[in-house]
């Protein structure tokens, strides 16, 4: 493929060599893509800054068989607000890792790209206490995994919900419950992340309801993933 162009969005890197760094990328039109940065850990490096987690970039690579190599690097968004803000930085890493768990090397996924691009944003704007646990839900419903949450997810009734079952993929009723109790607060959250209303949830501040949600989200995507994702392992798990 030569060289080749692309928008990225850094989502870790680990050390090569003495100079040299392997960065891991989520882009717009070429999936999950690794590459080497030459010389970026010297000092006065040319782009050793831009290719920080978190940065979105617009790349040019050169395609190798099994690493790329980065040529050239220019910055769209520093995202200044997050990397100087420990819970900021907190909460777009737990965003980047479930993304780098999700996104498939040189699968193009332009949905998800721009899912994390809009959550850094909104991210950098208003350190929402539920932005996480909303982009884990709206991962999940873009993996086509979307939970039940509308109505018994074993029976099909409409009745009560009152329990959230992993195996089942969703909530229960009493008739059918197992799993791990949930609130009807709980509930009501996720159906309104799931059903377009995100942005006023987003508005919201820190409740209890939240912080299930949150935990619940987290559960439910590691559950999917069949991992533990160790940025939110300080997350309650009860």
């Amino acid at each position: 493929m030569g060289l080749y162009r692309d928008r990225g969005i850094v989502l870790r890197t680990i050390k090569l060599g003495e100079a040299d760094r392997i960065v891991t990328f989520a882009t717009e039109h070429h999936g999950k893509v690794r590459a080497v940065a030459k010389g970026v850990r010297k000092t006065g490096s040319r782009f050793g800054g831009r290719l920080e987690p978190t940065r979105h970039v617009a790349l040019q690579l050169h395609a190798g068989r099994q690493l790329d190599v980065v040529t050239q690097v220019e910055s769209l968004d520093h995202f200044r607000a997050i990397r100087e803000d420990l819970d900021r930085l907190a909460r777009a890493s737990a965003l980047l890792e479930a993304v780098d768990q999700v996104l498939q090397e040189r699968e193009p996924d332009p949905v998800l790209y721009r899912m994390l691009l809009g959550a850094l944003r909104a991210l950098a704007a208003n350190d929402s206490p539920l932005l996480v646990p909303a982009f884990f839900w709206k991962l999940l419903a873009a993996e086509g995994v979307q939970p039940v949450v509308d109505a018994c997810a074993v029976c099909g009734g409409a009745g009560e919900l009152v329990a959230f079952d992993l195996d089942q993929g969703g909530a229960l009723c009493r008739s059918c419950r197992r799993g791990a109790a949930v609130s009807p607060e709980a509930l009501t959250l996720v159906r309104r992340i799931l059903g377009g209303d995100l942005v006023a949830v987003l508005a919201e501040p820190a409740s209890v309801a939240g912080h299930e949600v949150e935990v619940l989200a987290t559960r439910t995507l590691e559950h999917h993933l069949e991992r533990r994702l160790r940025s939110v392992g300080v997350l309650d798990r009860g």
